[in-house]
């Protein structure tokens, strides 16, 4: 087993560099060690595709007076993740595409082009390379390690944490490795003949729509995330930091049904990782956190069969804030039977309503309604207090067609968005439901039951993932947005109730964690 040591990580992330030297700051775009020309011509001659200068999304509609490409294509496109995640520069949050300087300044390309007036580079990466294959990504590491500079790893732009991007940057994008092989009997390197996986293998760039439409055709499903249009990459930060899923409580995470990953070190170096070989690193890869070892060029992943889903729809209009409080309170009390039920999903709520929708694989229509029973007969019992309810079952063929009901198609970027999570323990939600409601009836939290279940049953150091997942049940998100052209002042008053939301969970559930990617 090779160890990976400080110097694996040289100028992964764009953080801190580990070099001969010592560790120091990295290199930008300006300043004086930036690569010449003839350099950048050379690494040109490296790699299969033209080197890219990424640009922010709205670039094409400026200057306003004769703009410089299809301004009504990136107004159309403008809130659609596909789009968005097939533009170099774009990230899914536009605000990750901005820079704000100590003085407040804000280095910016807004759609409206009347804010500024002009468009700015904001975080955008300034050039990069358009990965094909390993031997684009060996060059450009390569390239980034000699010459120290900041590089930043880019697939779909989702990141709530910006990391997609970073002002003067050096960028590998990989997007473009689509690369999808089904194989029944996969064999992990290393691993004895008999050691058989029904998996699939995903190269970097292939997204969550890409992978289940290619396991569908060969009637199976596979643990994957859940955004409109499928547009979060299927091998890249999703499952970095741990991957969560409505089907976890019935299958586990997906750092759980990951089987083995193809990696390039900061040195240069190509390994396979599994249990047999390189363990160690393939144990920091699920869930160790992204852009951190080195750049995951494909990850194979366990499928199951295809099974159809029972389908569990819960509205709610509350005229009360002490019943909308109540309430909340209770579905989050709620949240461990469901989740050992095999129940997953996704929910939200405003100071109004509450709503959710939870799935379970192979479940009967009349076991759906007996595991929701108890929850169901509590909230009729709030109707004089202002609750009006909606519960709706469906029997459903497949997984399949439960995500692309809800999935295929929607838009849901292009905005200005920070967000803060809570991963909420067993213990959590036995007892202290009712003090974290009165947190998420403030925030108009959304909520994720991708926990709970056979993510419980699975050894904590299995995988370099936070231990809290292992005790969690449900994931509850805080989030703060603004329209294009605030001033930095409100900004950051937005993002001082943010901190003041994640202290206040804090010091409510101090043993509870949070996840990374969000």
């Amino acid at each position: 087993m090779k160890p990976f040591t400080a110097l694996s990580l040289l100028a992964i992330g764009g953080l801190a560099a580990a070099s001969p030297s010592g560790f120091g700051c990295l290199c930008t775009y300006g300043q004086s060690c930036w690569p010449n020309a003839s350099e950048f011509s050379q690494l040109q001659s490296q790699v299969s595709q033209p080197l890219i200068h990424p640009l922010p999304a709205a670039s094409a509609c400026y200057p306003a007076s004769d703009p410089s490409g299809n301004c009504t294509d990136v107004i159309e496109n403008w809130t659609d993740g596909i789009w968005r995640a097939s533009i170099p520069g774009a990230m899914q949050a536009q605000n990750f595409e901005t820079f704000m300087f100590k003085n407040g300044t804000i280095d910016s390309c807004y759609l409206n082009t009347t804010l500024t007036g002009t468009c700015e580079q904001g975080s955008v990466p300034v050039i990069g390379v358009d990965a094909r294959s390993v031997a684009d990504i060996q060059a450009a590491v390569n390239f980034a390690a000699k010459h120290t500079l900041k590089l930043v790893i880019k697939n779909t732009g989702h990141d709530f944490m910006g990391r997609s991007a970073a002002r003067g940057s050096f960028v590998v994008w990989t997007h473009n490795m689509k690369n999808i092989t089904y194989e029944p009997t996969f064999v992990p390197q290393g691993a004895p003949a008999n050691e058989t996986y029904d998996a699939v293998t995903l190269g970097a760039g292939v997204q969550w729509h890409e992978a289940y439409d290619a396991v569908n055709q060969h009637g199976r499903m596979m643990v994957g995330g859940a955004s409109a249009g499928g547009s979060v990459g299927a091998a890249g930060g999703w499952l970095a930091g741990g991957g969560h899923s409505a089907l976890a409580p019935s299958y586990g995470l997906g750092v759980d049904n990951a089987v083995e990953m193809t990696v390039v070190l900061s040195t240069g170096e190509y390994l396979t990782v599994n249990n047999h070989q390189h363990s160690d690193l393939f144990w920091a890869l699920r869930g160790g956190g992204g852009s951190t070892y080195g750049v995951v060029t494909s990850v194979t992943y366990r499928t199951y069969p295809s099974l159809p889903v029972q389908l569990y729809v819960f509205k709610a209009n509350v005229t009360d804030s002490s019943a909308m409080q109540e309430l909340v309170g209770e579905l989050m009390h709620y949240q461990t039977q469901f989740s050992d039920d095999g129940w997953g999903g996704y929910g939200a709520m405003s100071n109004a309503s509450l709503d959710f929708f939870y799935i379970a694989p192979n479940m009967t229509n009349e076991t759906a309604i007996a595991t929701t029973q108890a929850w169901v007969n509590y909230t009729q019992t709030l109707e004089s207090q202002g609750v009006a309810t909606t519960n709706l079952y469906y029997a459903l063929p497949s997984w399949y067609e439960w995500y692309q009901y809800f999935f295929s198609t929607g838009v849901q970027n292009g905005g200005n968005v920070q967000v803060t999570s809570r991963l909420l323990s067993r213990d959590t939600l036995e007892n202290k439901y009712k003090e974290v409601a009165e947190v998420l009836v403030d925030c108009q939290a959304t909520f994720n039951t991708i926990a709970g279940g056979k993510v419980n049953q699975i050894d904590p150091n299995s995988a370099g993932l936070n231990p809290a997942w292992r005790k969690a049940v449900v994931e509850t998100v805080c989030s703060v947005g603004w329209p294009d052209g605030t001033p930095s002042k409100e900004i950051e008053g937005m993002l001082d109730q943010l901190k003041s939301w994640i202290k206040t969970m804090h010091d409510l559930t101090p043993n509870d964690g949070a996840y990374v990617n969000e």
